[in-house]
């Protein structure tokens, strides 16, 4: 790793001075930011780092004079070609040929790898994740917050694959309850076998409309309760009809999640897990946690003092179990919980979705670690918040679909107006990858916990921090290759790459190792997406002051290896992201 090679012998230098292995200060070594002033050096270290007692109400001017005798005490060399003192750091600036011919090297040769291989995660061990995600119901609406779950969890799955880990991706459908007694009924009267083979989701989804306005007849009520009742009972026609049901909505979700770009390992659901519910009832009563109020319900007390201030009801007075153990998705099962970890003998388990779930999962993990499973300590619940404003031109916002087709016609729209559009050879195509480019970076740009409101107009603006801007970038560098024909790496004439705006691009690729770490410490996309804006800005203005065409051919030949490398970075990071980088816009 460029960044890393560099670090090393930074830190070699500053062990001998400061009697501290070289390991330890690795990580306290960080490459600068590029900044507006051309002038900046390539890495820094953080006096307070280091320093011994160095306590967060330490002076300002304290910190700076320790700066200033460090790097009065530490000598320039054949990599660092200037050391500076700054306030409570030591800056190193690299030899700038040597910067240059490391980290074009180092992007060739590693490839999509580049930035993973870095010392920063050499001590962060390779684990096995379950990454529970998306979940959305069957025969209800894929609501904006199954969108979120989909594109944040996919993205923690990349990035967890690309770091080496084993992951299994599991949708958990809101398969079962009673909204199944109110579809099975209602397909008798509105149903259509035609439409709910030809569109599953869309033909159930109306179904339920029209049975739940008839719902409000006794009757009907009375229908829907004994249709359920003989699903739960195993009657084997009535299992038959909500088989298909479930059968062909996961043919269609697959089809669906293929235009996304996401696969899952394994399709489960509430359905599967009735009799283990059942079993983890009898389990919490055995250890004396289950309680039962006046009413009748069943509760687990998660209170510190035990006095039923914090209590999660866990079974209703009839005795059947609800909220957590069996609540519609997307929520989890205690067995559900119990059953992954036999299955898959996970080591991290992680639930994306709404904030609005936050106290679940609080009380989901409390009502483990009480049962006595020590590893509840290792599920995570990545949360998200809530979007306001997402429609369509027909309206709300009702199926996963609605939203692919409406950013595919919009950026359709957008594409045909410009002159460029001729020469895509598949405009729909690349219209589907933009737009999905577009919605990814708006959700990403901020921290997932965040709401904000949704804009088609500034999601798909070409200019600015947005995915069009993106994959635009990476169309460009990608034509500029073929156009010049593709960069050779070899005897490239690294002396002719010392201008500022590539030693700009330059630094900000040394930089890439550390956003991913970043990243992969607090499952947060906005890093790596600030990452890649900035990256794209840097090449762009690049672009524009370091043309190929026209220049020497050793010039011609350095500059379009600069711009491969910045090209190579981005798709690596677009699709971590969970992008498809086009070629062609």
């Amino acid at each position: 790793m460029a960044a890393g090679s560099f670090r090393r012998s930074i830190a070699s230098q500053l062990s001998k001075v400061l009697d501290l292995p070289p390991e330890n200060l690795i990580k306290s070594i960080s490459a600068v930011p590029v900044s507006k002033k051309r002038h900046v050096a390539d890495f820094q270290l953080s006096i307070a780092s280091v320093i011994e007692n160095s306590s967060s109400d330490c002076l300002a001017q304290d910190l700076h004079l320790q700066a200033q005798q460090l790097a009065e005490r530490l000598k320039c060399d054949s990599v660092v070609s200037e050391i500076s003192a700054g306030p409570g750091t030591v800056n190193f600036t690299i030899n700038r040929e040597l910067l240059a011919k490391t980290v074009l090297q180092q992007v060739w040769k590693d490839g999509s790898e580049y930035g993973i291989k870095s010392e920063l995660f050499s001590t962060v061990p390779r684990q096995k994740a379950v990454i529970e995600f998306s979940s959305p119901n069957i025969a209800k609406k894929f609501h904006i917050g199954h969108l979120r779950s989909t594109i944040v969890g996919n993205f923690i799955a990349n990035l967890k694959v690309a770091l080496g880990h084993e992951v299994v991706r599991i949708n958990y459908l809101g398969d079962w309850g009673m909204q199944f007694g109110l579809l099975g009924v209602g397909f008798q009267s509105f149903g259509n076998k035609e439409k709910l083979k030809s569109s599953p989701l869309q033909h159930l989804f109306e179904v339920y409309v029209q049975i739940n306005k008839a719902a409000e007849d006794e009757n009907t009520k009375k229908l829907a309760k004994d249709f359920f009742r003989k699903l739960e009972e195993r009657d084997e026609q009535t299992l038959s009809i909500w088989k298909q049901f479930r059968d062909l909505s996961i043919e269609e979700y697959i089809r669906i999640y293929k235009r996304l770009g996401v696969h899952f390992d394994e399709y489960s659901g509430e359905s599967f897990y009735q009799e283990k519910a059942q079993e983890v009832l009898k389990t919490l009563e055995d250890k004396g946690l289950l309680q039962k109020t006046v009413k009748g319900t069943g509760v687990v007390d998660l209170s510190e003092k035990k006095d039923l201030s914090t209590v999660s009801t866990v079974m209703r007075s009839d005795g059947t179990s609800l909220y957590i153990t069996r609540q519609v998705s997307p929520s989890v099962l205690v067995a559900t919980a119990i059953d992954r970890m036999n299955k898959h003998s996970w080591d991290t388990m992680i639930y994306v979705t709404d904030k609005s779930q936050s106290n679940h999962f609080q009380h989901l993990f409390q009502i483990l670690k009480l049962m006595g499973y020590d590893w509840a300590e290792r599920c995570q619940h990545v949360s998200f918040g809530l979007v306001q404003g997402m429609k369509t031109r027909r309206g709300e916002v009702v199926f996963l679909e609605d939203v692919l087709n409406e950013v595919r016609s919009r950026m359709l729209q957008n594409m045909t107006s410009t002159k460029t559009t001729k020469e895509v050879q598949d405009p729909v195509e690349t219209a589907e990858k933009v737009g999905l480019a577009a919605l990814i970076i708006q959700d990403f740009r901020g921290l997932l916990s965040s709401d904000y409101q949704f804009s088609w107009d500034r999601a798909l603006q070409s200019r600015g921090d947005t995915g069009v801007f993106l994959q635009y970038t990476h169309a460009r560098l990608h034509s500029l290759e073929q156009m010049h024909g593709n960069a050779e790496l070899t005897d490239v004439n690294v002396a002719s790459l010392q201008e500022p705006d590539a030693i700009s691009v330059l630094q900000h690729l040394l930089r890439y190792d550390e956003v991913l770490y970043r990243s992969s410490q607090d499952l947060q996309p906005k890093h790596i997406v600030s990452y890649l804006l900035t990256l794209s800005h840097l090449a762009a203005v690049a672009h524009k002051t370091l043309p190929v065409k026209g220049s020497a051919p050793d010039v011609a030949q350095a500059r379009l290896c600069l711009f491969h490398a910045a090209r190579s970075v981005l798709a690596n990071g677009m699709k971590l992201l969970g992008i498809t980088p086009v070629t062609q816009m």
